[in-house]
């Protein structure tokens, strides 16, 4: 049986609409549709939706665990949304907002540019070197956070480039001189 599938979600502040195998998710921050393979089924009890596998097999088991947490995540972000802040670090390196694009000036030859995606909000602080990602959709607001990061990946010695908050960077030591 499966640990994560048989926890009940929480729907306070979300409309949640059954329809068979499709779930209808309506919140503050937009709204959603979620089909539920024909093996589970949904059920909405005293605000609360609880996925139920009719069939119990291993193969279930994994699509219930996954679904429940799928669904989690979309109710989430419809009424809370997701934020990811990534860390510019090293001496004028920054980024710029110019309209649905941001401009990164990393230490290249050349400033390189990304295309800020459909359903996602970017802000940078005064100092241009903490960027701000906000969306519905945390697998959309966590691509777009690695793709950033994938521009200059943070160097060991230094410690300069660009990665998300929380990630921890190992540093090595430098040379040292033998006496």
């Amino acid at each position: 049986m499966s640990k994560i599938g048989r926890k009940p979600i929480d729907t306070n502040n979300v409309h949640v609409e059954l329809k068979g195998q499709e779930i209808s998710l309506k919140g503050s921050k937009g709204s959603k549709v979620h089909i539920l393979p024909a093996a589970l089924k949904a059920e909405l009890i005293d605000h609360q939706l609880k996925i139920v596998c009719e069939n119990k097999t291993q193969e279930n088991n994994v699509l219930w665990g996954l679904h429940r947490a799928l669904l989690a995540n979309e109710l989430k972000g419809i009424s809370d949304g997701f934020v990811q802040k990534v860390i510019i670090n090293g001496l004028g390196f920054k980024a710029i907002l110019s309209g649905n694009k941001i401009v990164f000036v990393l230490g290249y030859s050349h400033k390189k540019e990304l295309e800020i995606p459909e359903g996602i909000t970017v802000e940078t602080d005064k100092p241009q070197q903490l960027i701000t990602i906000k969306g519905v959709d945390k697998e959309a607001v966590g691509f777009f956070a690695s793709k950033i990061c994938a521009l200059r990946p943070v160097e060991p010695y230094k410690g300069t480039g660009i990665r998300t908050e929380g990630q921890v960077v190992l540093r090595k030591a430098g040379k040292t001189k033998s006496a």
